[in-house]
Order: structure tokens, then C-alpha cells, then sequence
């Protein structure tokens, strides 16, 4: 938006106003964007195994120790000690590898 305001500037202002105009909207536009390239560096996104733990997945085959799972339409290797039938709901609590160690998800009803 700033590097717009330069260039009007630079037509609409008499001598030598538009020059001292787009100059200085020209350095505000240099330090905005070396303001927001900073930021945005800084940041992680998250991605990898490690965002699937504390999700819910569906056991597609019987986890009985080892299994496979379904999440957001892929296909995992899992592990559940406590064992999961083949539809059951059940949450990821880590990873081994390429490996989701997983439990059964309880939920709780109201009794």
C-alpha cells in the first residue's frame, strides 16, 4: 500500500515535494517489509508427527499390539498396548518413528 502512495505522491505533489514525498513513503515501505520478513521468520509452522499427538483416529486395522490407523485420510502404523478394535476411536499419545503409539479413547458419559 505504501509503495502506492509513493508513486502518487511523485505525480501529484509540485517540485520538489514529490521527490521528498516518495522518498519518504519509500522508506516507510523498505522498513515495513523488513519488519514483517522478521516476523514472519520467526515463526514456526507446525508440521511433522509431532502436531498428531492429543488427536483422535479411527483404528482401520486391529491394533492388537500393532495395528493401523486413519487420520485426516491417511493411513498410520500404530501401536496400542490395551488393544483396539477394528472402528474404535483412539487417541495418539506419541510416536516411535513412523510408529503412533495410541490409547483407546474413553469418553466420558454422563451417568
Amino acid at each position: 500500500m505504501l509503495i502506492i502512495v509513493a508513486f502518487v505522491l511523485l505525480i501529484f505533489l509540485p517540485s520538489p515535494w514529490d521527490l521528498v514525498g516518495f522518498g519518504i513513503a519509500l522508506v516507510l515501505f523498505l522498513g515495513e517489509l523488513l519488519f514483517w520478513n522478521r516476523t514472519v521468520k520467526r515463526r514456526r509452522s507446525p508440521v511433522g508427527a509431532e502436531t498428531l499427538i492429543g488427536r483422535d483416529a479411527v483404528v482401520s486395522s486391529a491394533c492388537r499390539p500393532y495395528g493401523q490407523v486413519r487420520l485426516d485420510g491417511e493411513i498410520w502404523a500404530a501401536h496400542c498396548e490395551a488393544g483396539a478394535a477394528e472402528g474404535d476411536v483412539v487417541r495418539i499419545v506419541g510416536r516411535k518413528r513412523l510408529t503412533l503409539e495410541v490409547e483407546p479413547n474413553e469418553v466420558i458419559r454422563p451417568g
